[in-house]
C-alpha cells in the first residue's frame, strides 16, 4: 500500500469529519470511530516520520512547550472599535460617515460582538502557519501551538484559497462547556474560574500547549486581515467565500439596508442574547462596502467604518452591607460600598463606587437596602438606585465620619463642594496615592517606582512627604525585599534625573486641588519660579485666564499650609529644578496657538508627558478630559472613555503620527 496515499486519504477524511463536527455540528460518525481514524494516521505517521506535515491532524497537539511567546508583527494593524452606547450614539456615527461618503443611505453588516481574545490566523498556499494574538494592535505574541489545538481553525484550507491570506477571529470558550469544565476542576480538587472571557484568555497564553488542548475553546472568523488577492468587494460577500475555505462563521451575521435595520438588529439580540451559548456584550455595525471602509479609513486607531453598539451594562440586586471611605490623593474622601458578593455579568462584585456624601442622599441609599448594581461599561461597579419597597426598618442612614479614618485629622467641606477633605500633609493613605501622582509620567516622571514600592518606603519610614524622595540613599534601597544593585541603581538614576523637569510638571505633580497640566503650564510660565506663585495674591491668581476663583483658592490655601512649605524648602535644598524657561517668542504664527489637546492612550514614539511638553512649547493647550471645547485627541493604544467621548462629540482624532505632522508644520 502507498504510504502516502494512505495519508492522504485519512486526512482528508478526519478534516472531514472534524469539520462538520466543530463547525457544521452536523457530526456523522460516531467518537469512537473518529479516535480510531486518528489512531491509524498516527500509526502509519510514526513508522513514515518524513510524511508528517504541520497541517496534519495529529499536529494539533505536537508541539513542546515553549519557554515564552515570541512576537509577530500584524502587516495591517488589527484596530479597536469605538463604542456607541445608545440609539443616538449609533445615528450620530451613521450621519458622519454618510456626510464623508456623500450618501444618504449605505448598507452595513451587524455581527455579534464576541467576549473573547481576538486572534490573527495567516494561511500560505492554504496551510495555517503562523496565529496571533491581537497584542497593541500592531504586534502581538505568537501562540501559533495553542491555537492549532483548536479544532474549528482549519489547518488546510479548502481550494480556491489566495496564496498568502491572513484573517482575524476570536477565540472564546463556549458558555456550556465552561460550567462542565468548573465541575470537572472542583472534583479534581482545583479552583473555579470566574467566567468564560478570562479562562479563555489564560488557555491561549499557556506555555504548553497540551493544556490548551484539554479545554474546549472554539473561535468564529470574522473578517480578513489582508489578502494576496481580492476575495469579494463586501463584507458579508467576503465571509461567505471564507466560510467555504472552511473557516468557522457565526450564523447570526446580517445585512442591514438602512439604520433602522441595524437598530432592529440590536434590539432583538438586547432580548436574545441570553440565549447564546458564548458571551455578547453589543453587536459590530460595518459598512458592507470594502471600497468605502477603505474610503472612510481610520481615526487614531479606530476605523471610521465600523462602530461597537454595547449592550446594556449587567444589572443584579444585592445587599447594601456597610458604607467605607478612603483617601484620595488630594486628602478627598471617598465613599465606597461594601456589598453582599454578587455575580455581575461573570464577575463577582463585592464593592462599588459612591463618590461623595450628595451621591449617597441623591440616591437615599441606606444601610441594608437591596440596591441595584450595574457594570458600567461592563467595568466599573455602581450603584443605580436601592428598592425602597424592600426596606423593613433596619437599615440605616450613612453618616460621612468628622475625622479622616487615616489620621484622624479633621475632614472640611467646601460648601460649593461636593466632596470632604482631608487636610493634613502628614495623612498616610493621602500620601500614598499622592506618590503615585508625583511619580507618573505626566508629572516627575520617575521611572521604577510604583504603588507597591510606594507603600514599601513609606511603611519603612523612608518617605513622610513627596520631598522625601530625592534624599533616599541607595543603601537605604537595598535594605528592601526585592531590591537588587541594578533595580536600585536603576531607580536612583531615574530619580536624579527628575529634578531637571520643568516647573510647571512639579506644580501639576504637588497634587493641588485642580491643578492639571494645563493649568499649571499657564501658571509656570506667568510667574516663572515657584517662590513667585507661593508670594501671588488670590486675587491676582484668579485673574490668570484658565485658572479663576476656585483653582486660585486651592493655589494660595496649598501654599499657606505651613507642611506644604516644608515641601517646597526640602525640594528646592535637593536641587530640584523650581524655574520655568521663558516661552520663546517667534514672529511666524504657530499652528498649534491656543488649540486644546486631549492625549490619552499608550504611545510609541512619544511619552505621554512628552507630547503634553510638544504641544504647549507649539502655543497649544493641554486640557484632561474631553469636553465640546477640545480641538483635538491625540489617541493612543488602549484608549478608554476619553476615544468615545471624542466620537460621541465629533472631536478629530490624531494618531501619533499624524500629530506628529502637526508640529512638524509648526516649524516652518
Amino acid at each position: 500500500m502507498d504510504q502516502q496515499l494512505e495519508i492522504s486519504r485519512l486526512r482528508k477524511q478526519i478534516e472531514r469529519h472534524n469539520h462538520l463536527y466543530f463547525v457544521k455540528a452536523r457530526p456523522e460518525i460516531s467518537d469512537n470511530e473518529f479516535d480510531q481514524l486518528m489512531k491509524e494516521l498516527r500509526q502509519i505517521e510514526s513508522k513514515n516520520p518524513n510524511l508528517r506535515t504541520q497541517d496534519s491532524p495529529t499536529q494539533r497537539v505536537g508541539s513542546e512547550p515553549v519557554k515564552e511567546f515570541g512576537t509577530v508583527s500584524h502587516k495591517v494593524p488589527m484596530l479597536s472599535l469605538g463604542n456607541a452606547f445608545n440609539a443616538n450614539d449609533l445615528k450620530i456615527w451613521y450621519q458622519r460617515i454618510t456626510k464623508v461618503i456623500g450618501e444618504k443611505e449605505i448598507n452595513l453588516t451587524c455581527e455579534l460582538k464576541y467576549d473573547g481574545l481576538a486572534v490573527s490566523l495567516f494561511y500560505q498556499d492554504g496551510i495555517f502557519i503562523r496565529g496571533a494574538t491581537r497584542g497593541n494592535g500592531t504586534s502581538g505574541e505568537n501562540i501559533t501551538s495553542n491555537l492549532r489545538t483548536i479544532r474549528s481553525i482549519p489547518l488546510r484550507l479548502k481550494s480556491p484559497v489566495p496564496y498568502r491570506l491572513e484573517v482575524r477571529g476570536e477565540v472564546y470558550f463556549p458558555k456550556s462547556k465552561f460550567e462542565l469544565f468548573n465541575t470537572q476542576r472542583i472534583e479534581q480538587g482545583l479552583s473555579t474560574y470566574s467566567n468564560p472571557r478570562n479562562t479563555a484568555a489564560g488557555s491561549l497564553r499557556q506555555l504548553d500547549p497540551s493544556i490548551t488542548s484539554s479545554r474546549p475553546l472554539d473561535v468564529y472568523v470574522y473578517g480578513i486581515g489582508w489578502s494576496s488577492e481580492e476575495i469579494s468587494d463586501k463584507q458579508s460577500e467576503s465571509l461567505l467565500h471564507l466560510q467555504k475555505m472552511g473557516f468557522k462563521i457565526n450564523p447570526n451575521n446580517e445585512v442591514s439596508y438602512s439604520l433602522e435595520e441595524a437598530i432592529n438588529y440590536y434590539n432583538k439580540w438586547t432580548q436574545n442574547r441570553m440565549n447564546l451559548d458564548y458571551d455578547c456584550d453589543g453587536i459590530v455595525v460595518k459598512v458592507d462596502n470594502l471600497e468605502l471602509q477603505s474610503q472612510l479609513g481610520t481615526v487614531g486607531r479606530e476605523p471610521r467604518w465600523a462602530i461597537a453598539y454595547k449592550f446594556p451594562a449587567a444589572q443584579t440586586t444585592t445587599r447594601l452591607l456597610s458604607i467605607s471611605v478612603n483617601v484620595g490623593r488630594t486628602g478627598s474622601i471617598n465613599p465606597y460600598a461594601i456589598l453582599e458578593p454578587i455575580d455581575v455579568g461573570g464577575v463577582t462584585i463585592k464593592q462599588a463606587t459612591l463618590h461623595n456624601e450628595d451621591y449617597i442622599k441623591t440616591k437615599d441609599l441606606r444601610v441594608g437596602d437591596w440596591v441595584v448594581v450595574e457594570r458600567a461599561g461592563e467595568v466599573i461597579p455602581h450603584i443605580i438606585r436601592s428598592d425602597v419597597f424592600r426596606r423593613d426598618g433596619s437599615e440605616s442612614i450613612f453618616s460621612m465620619p468628622k475625622d479622616c479614618p487615616s489620621c484622624d485629622g479633621p475632614i472640611t467641606r467646601d460648601i460649593e463642594e461636593s466632596a470632604a477633605y482631608c487636610l493634613s500633609s502628614s495623612c498616610p493613605d493621602q500620601l500614598v496615592r499622592l506618590l503615585e501622582h508625583f511619580v507618573s509620567k505626566t508629572a516627575m516622571d520617575i521611572e521604577g517606582m510604583g504603588p507597591k514600592l510606594a507603600e514599601l518606603l513609606i511603611r519603612n519610614n523612608l518617605i513622610k512627604d513627596v520631598a522625601d524622595i530625592y534624599y533616599i540613599e541607595i543603601e537605604d534601597l537595598l535594605d528592601l525585599d526585592g531590591m537588587g544593585p541594578k533595580k536600585a541603581s536603576n531607580l536612583m538614576n531615574s530619580i536624579q534625573t527628575s529634578k531637571d523637569r520643568s516647573l510647571s510638571r512639579l506644580l501639576s505633580a504637588l497634587g493641588i486641588s485642580n491643578v492639571g497640566v494645563e493649568v499649571a503650564k499657564v501658571i509656570a510660565e506667568r510667574f516663572e519660579t515657584i517662590r513667585k506663585i507661593s508670594e501671588v495674591s488670590e486675587t491676582e491668581m484668579s485673574l490668570i485666564p484658565s485658572v479663576g476663583p476656585k483653582i486660585a483658592s486651592n493655589i494660595i490655601q496649598y501654599f499657606q499650609n505651613v507642611a506644604n512649605q516644608i515641601v517646597i524648602n526640602k525640594l528646592i535644598e535637593a536641587d530640584v529644578n523650581i524655574t520655568e524657561p521663558t516661552p520663546r517668542h517667534s514672529t511666524v504664527t504657530q499652528v498649534l496657538q491656543g488649540l486644546r489637546f486631549v492625549v490619552t492612550g499608550r504611545l510609541d514614539k512619544y511619552s505621554r508627558a512628552m507630547v503634553q511638553e510638544l504641544i504647549t512649547e507649539q502655543g497649544g493647550l493641554v486640557g484632561n478630559s474631553v469636553t465640546s471645547r477640545t480641538n483635538y485627541l491625540i489617541s493612543g493604544e488602549d484608549s478608554g472613555s476619553k476615544l468615545a467621548d471624542a466620537s460621541r462629540l465629533g472631536i478629530p482624532i490624531l494618531t501619533e503620527e499624524e500629530f506628529t505632522a502637526l508640529i512638524e508644520q509648526s516649524q516652518f
